[in-house]
């Protein structure tokens, strides 16, 4: 049965990010909340980890798209190509923010994912509570969003349901309050010319 432990956002509980930091260090993986809406993460460093995160959604593991996320930009030069200056400003201006920015991934990258990426998502939620946790484990975790079955709604928001839901799927997880139902804008940058694949909650004045 998944633990379902609170957390509030304004000051995320230390011993509480410890318990999350402990089940992500064995390999578990959880539902967190972000800026925008409800993810399931582990610790990028545990495959059989991201692998499960694939199978609970349906996903063949190798052509898993998943995006990770930082605490800060510090981490950029350790998963991510070398980023210009003009790219920097950009990522300086909407970080932390609803926001998944595609970049040329490091040679880090498909080792951790084992497969080829040339690319990643990478996020910094206005969230403190993803934040702390990443901070506290050291790297990166993975987000890949809670979708909801629901005709209407695209996502789940409720942390109880979600719980409920896939209570014997995952390890635990957090209660952050209600998450959103608009996800991240996703922006392609790779290339070094902004493109928006996706609209989302991020407002595009950040370009």
């Amino acid at each position: 049965m998944a633990e379902l432990i609170k957390i509030y956002p304004e000051n995320p509980n230390p011993k509480q990010i410890a318990k999350v930091i402990d089940v992500l260090k064995n390999g578990g993986v959880i539902i967190y909340p972000t800026d925008t809406v409800y993810s399931f993460g582990c610790d990028i460093t545990k495959t059989k980890a991201v692998e499960r995160i694939a199978r609970i959604k349906g996903i063949n593991p190798d052509k898993a798209n998943f995006s990770i996320i930082f605490s800060d930009l510090s981490f950029l030069s350790q998963y991510t190509k070398r980023v210009d200056t003009p790219t920097y400003k950009i990522l300086n201006r909407a970080l932390p923010g609803p926001y998944t920015f595609i970049l040329e991934a490091s040679n880090a990258i498909p080792k951790l994912f084992k497969n080829k990426r040339k690319n990643i998502g990478i996020r910094i939620p206005d969230n403190n509570i993803p934040r702390a946790i990443v901070t506290e484990l050291g790297n990166p975790i993975v987000a890949s969003s809670v979708h909801d079955d629901d005709e209407i709604l695209d996502y789940t928001t409720d942390p109880e349901l979600i719980r409920e839901k896939f209570d014997k799927l995952v390890d635990l997880v957090i209660d952050g309050g209600f998450g959103d139902n608009f996800a991240s804008t996703i922006i392609d940058i790779s290339n070094g010319e902004p493109e928006v694949l996706r609209e989302g909650k991020g407002s595009l004045d950040v370009l």
